[in-house]
């Protein structure tokens, strides 16, 4: 199926960033609505996709692709899969929240246009077949999120923004010397024209042994710094901290997925052999990340900085399904994505919230609030016990598949990531238990309940949280085709890699494949 549909979800928010960078400043008030009613037709073109999605088809639909630098290769190849869908529709379905559930405190042109610029380039990553698009994308969305920490963030937003910045650029200085490698190697191998585009670099596996685990190796550190997985996680407490309520909530939901949907796009597809052979590796940085992540959440004096490294520990979930690489941890990968970006968004939401009215996050200035805001009390123990993995909401399913395929394909380190579950219901409960529960005095006595507006805000993410705990059948329908093509492809390309057999004992993936369906 050929189709404009993706180019133009990734033009579209340009084009809005272009309108809101032309408005007068004297006209302010068109600034928000301009960037919502923009954002609000991303979210329903991505909607039609899903809707028109074909259910069971493994391959690319909405695939267009133009020629863009000739000479070099290049083009501006677009497409989506099970494994991508959910992450163009979440990328599109928060930005839309986020622009409603909070407002900028100064300069709020700038503000929105560079919300946009971000919507865009979140799209295009997820979107992109073509490693150099992918790269562009890559790198596009770390601008706006700097100049959001910078510009609206708080205390040591300076700081925050610009380790961020280094971090993530560092990583993306290796997968360019690493992609760009790729395509040199891969045509003096075939003797064709030199060329950047996915599908054919994945199916036609040219590169030798050493010069696939090198490159995967760059790619690896570019995604793991993004994730971001032990030890490259540095920047996130800082960057979340400091961040506006809106970067929060789209740093979660979804720039953190942008690393760990490279891991499984890039990593498995175009380094087979690679992935496996370093697949203990991953998995221990992953179960590392999982228990740290819980320790240094229970530690946490602020809030918000607790949420933080809760996702540090939620995202090693991911790369511990991803790198089982089994068709049900591939699947429970992908699902947790989507799920912690919806129950992460609404915790980082329901914080910034609480800072609008008491202006503090420290958890010990908090306490009792459940008396004077009953209603937001009750609103973050569902988005709390989401996060924790509570059976009948979103949270479990991707855990619990995560898990299972850990268990099959890389059993021990399933048995210690088991103990984050019990961690996490402990940092969670106990920040629960100081901010609402005890005695309500002072400030925290009088202190406003939810508003119908943010309930309004709030409203289609517990719907979700609900919705696909209850019947997660509607994404594992459209996830699960790819998955299972992906593993088999995992599968036939080590055994036969250079003639030799070099399948691991850490991951039957022909096993994943067979017995994906269920769950």
């Amino acid at each position: 199926m050929n189709s404009a549909l993706l180019p133009a979800m990734i033009l579209v928010p340009f084009v809005g960033a272009g309108l809101v960078a032309l408005i007068p400043a004297r006209r302010a008030e068109l600034f928000r609505p301009v960037a919502l009613l923009t954002s609000i037709v991303v979210l329903g073109m991505a909607v039609f996709m899903l809707v028109n999605f074909t259910v069971g088809d493994a391959g690319y639909q909405f695939e267009t692709s133009t020629t863009w630098i000739k000479d070099l290769g290049i083009s501006l190849h677009f497409g989506v899969d099970g494994i991508s869908l959910f992450l163009v529709v979440l990328a599109a379905g928060i930005f839309p929240i986020a622009l409603l559930g909070s407002t900028p405190s100064h300069d709020p042109k700038p503000y929105y246009g560079w919300l946009l610029v971000l919507l865009a380039g979140s799209i295009g990553v997820f979107c992109a077949l073509d490693l150099v698009v992918f790269f562009v994308f890559f790198e596009i969305v770390l601008v706006p999120m700097y100049f959001l920490i910078g510009l609206w963030g708080h205390g040591r937003r300076v700081y925050a923004a610009t380790k961020f910045f280094l971090y993530t650029m560092f990583g993306s200085a290796l997968m360019l010397v690493g992609l760009v490698a790729l395509a040199v190697l891969h045509q003096k191998a075939v003797g064709g024209p030199l060329t950047f585009d996915l599908v054919t670099l994945a199916r036609e596996q040219a590169l030798s042994t050493t010069a696939s685990r090198w490159i995967f190796v760059a790619f690896a550190v570019a995604f793991a710094v993004k994730v971001p997985l032990f030890p490259l996680h540095t920047w996130l407490p800082d960057a979340h901290t400091e961040a506006p309520t809106a970067g929060s909530v789209l740093l979660a939901a979804v720039m953190l997925k942008l690393g760990t949907y490279g891991f499984v796009r890039f990593g498995l597809d175009l380094f087979p052999e690679a992935s496996v052979w370093a697949a203990p590796v991953m998995l221990t940085l992953g179960v590392v990340g999982i228990v740290y992540g819980a320790i240094c959440a229970t530690m946490q004096k602020d809030l918000k900085r607790l949420v933080a490294y809760s996702s540090v520990a939620h995202l090693g979930f991911i790369v511990l399904g991803i790198f089982s690489i089994t068709t049900q941890g591939i699947e429970g990968g992908i699902l947790q994505m989507v799920n912690h970006g919806i129950t992460t968004g609404a915790l980082f939401l329901l914080v910034g919230m609480v800072y609008e009215r008491r202006h503090t996050r420290e958890i010990s200035a908090l306490s009792g609030l459940q008396s004077s805001a009953p209603v937001m009390a009750g609103v973050f123990t569902l988005v709390m016990l989401a996060s924790i993995g509570l059976p009948g909401l979103n949270g479990f399913v991707g855990e619990f598949l995560a898990l299972l395929g850990a268990f099959k394909g890389a059993r021990w380190w399933g048995v210690v990531a088991v103990t984050g579950v019990i961690l996490a219901a402990l940092y969670l409960l106990w920040a629960y238990q100081r901010v609402f529960h005890g005695k309500a005095e002072g400030e925290n006595a009088k202190m406003r309940d939810l508003t119908w507006s943010e309930g309004a805000v709030l409203a289609p993410l517990l719907f979700l949280i609900v919705f696909l705990g209850i019947y997660p059948k509607v994404m594992l329908d459209r996830i699960e085709p790819s998955v299972k093509a992906l593993v088999v492809h995992v599968d036939r390309n080590v055994e036969d890699f250079d003639g030799r057999d070099v399948t691991p004992k850490v991951a039957p993936a022909a096993a994943g494949a067979d017995e994906g369906g269920e769950g």
